[in-house]
């Protein structure tokens, strides 16, 4: 079952947000999924606390990993859920490189900065480190976070045309700043949960949040594509 790892050295990236919200998706289109929270400050597992009735029950939240468990923990998970996604911490560390070498895609979720962008490149050298070490192709692709749904900065569209010029892959769809998203954090549950009371507008939060994990199982998809036909 593939597994999906959301790894920055960056802190404050989005991480956690877009691990927990496309786990909110998979589960609601009717998939198993094994959410394993690895960074030391546990913000899934707080994040679970707070409303624990509104949990999905396809929804398997795996907390307190660290580089002692973690390959132990993503092995069982991929054992039983359709989906593994790892939240890592906002740093290198042996639990990201194992996470890595387990994932069948990476995704580097980051803001529209330079200073995002400097330590994107520090985890996409990382990656083809890992490559090296398992003698296998590492699928990736950043996703920009916390962008406006209305007006694309002249940063962000920078940033794009360099990783495009490096070869970096990037997902296609952004998952844009949404009050949803941080209320979704703030009071638990779901963003499908969500009243308009809690949140403006989380219809397009969950429209948002549904188009970019349609963008990741489709870059899923054609990376196994690949793989099969180097195989052949």
């Amino acid at each position: 079952m593939p597994t999906i790892v959301f790894a920055n050295s960056e802190g404050g990236v989005g991480k956690t947000t877009s691990a927990l919200t496309i786990a909110q998706v998979l589960t609601r289109a009717g998939s198993t999924v094994s959410l394993l929270d690895a960074d030391p400050n546990q913000p899934i597992k707080a994040w679970a606390a707070r409303d624990p009735e509104r949990l999905p029950a396809s929804l398997d939240i795996v907390p307190d990993l660290g580089e002692t468990s973690i390959l132990d923990a993503i092995d069982e998970a991929a054992a039983r859920s359709a989906f593994v996604l790892v939240d890592l911490e906002g740093s290198a560390n042996l639990a990201m490189s194992y996470a890595i070498g387990r994932a069948d895609l990476v995704i580097v979720p980051m803001r529209g900065s330079q200073l995002d962008a400097d330590q994107t490149a520090r985890v996409i050298s990382l990656i083809r480190r890992e490559e090296q070490a398992y003698r296998r192709v590492i699928p990736h692709a950043v996703l920009f976070t916390a962008t406006s749904p209305v007006i694309r900065s002249r940063d962000l569209a920078h940033l794009q045309d360099a990783m495009a010029q490096n070869g970096v892959p990037v997902l296609p769809v952004e998952l844009t700043e949404r009050a949803a998203f941080r209320a979704m954090m703030q009071f638990g549950g779901t963003i499908y949960d969500l009243s308009r009371a809690e949140a403006h507008n989380p219809e397009a939060a969950i429209e948002n949040a549904e188009a970019v994990a349609a963008a990741i199982i489709d870059t899923i998809k054609k990376n196994k594509e690949t793989e099969d036909g180097r195989a052949a």
